[in-house]
């Protein structure tokens, strides 16, 4: 048997970055090795998230992951009551309705009980500003790794999930049908290519 990594016991550990840039690939390696070095592993995902199974998170690369879904990440400290674990997996932070205060403090009271989090998050939205929950547990964490994808247009790293549907609120759930990841030079041009066709559309919807 092994035993333990004890070093990694009570951490918070983050990966984010744009879609498409391995932040869930990197969540399932985590846990897949918290389990071989014989912690109690149990993670969850977002009841919003409707693209694959209702009991896995499935990365892009087709990794799977056996998950609980949930509305509120309460629910993960009511789980815990009930079950010993050491180890939590948390697939697409940003889509929690929690107030980011409210994570802090659910993280710190899990942590307290020297069980490890591992978070994979989108960092911004297709506007590319914060997702506020994502932005408050950054500084809290102990490994925090920024992923890059590749860009759809130049292949440089991604900077930012760039949304080619007209659709205007913040979250959509969507994969390489709604998405492409683009780097901050080729996303700044789409983007005022966007804004340059929606304001004649505008004028012209005036005359």
């Amino acid at each position: 048997m092994f035993k333990k990594m004890i070093k990694r016991q009570g951490k918070l550990i983050v990966h984010t970055g744009s879609m498409f840039s391995g932040k869930t690939t990197s969540l399932w390696r985590e846990l897949y090795r918290m389990t071989i070095a014989n912690y109690k592993t149990v993670a969850f995902k977002p009841s919003v998230d409707n693209r694959d199974s209702d009991k896995k998170i499935v990365s892009h690369d087709n990794l799977s992951l056996d998950a609980i879904k949930i509305e509120n990440l309460n629910e993960i400290l009511d789980y815990v009551k009930k079950h010993e674990i050491d180890a939590i997996g948390i697939d697409e932070l940003q889509f929690f309705p929690n107030e980011p205060s409210e994570v802090v403090d659910i993280f710190n009271k899990l942590m307290a009980k020297n069980i490890t989090i591992v978070i994979s998050g989108l960092d911004m939205d297709y506007k590319a500003k914060p997702f506020e929950i994502i932005k408050e547990i950054m500084p809290l964490a102990d490994e925090l790794i920024k992923h890059h994808a590749i860009c759809a247009s130049c292949g440089e790293d991604a900077w930012a999930s760039y949304r080619k549907s007209s659709d205007d609120s913040r979250i959509q759930i969507g994969s390489k049908d709604v998405y492409e990841p683009l780097c901050r030079s080729c996303y700044n041009e789409k983007m005022a290519e966007r804004e340059k066709t929606k304001n004649q559309i505008e004028l012209n919807l005036g005359k």
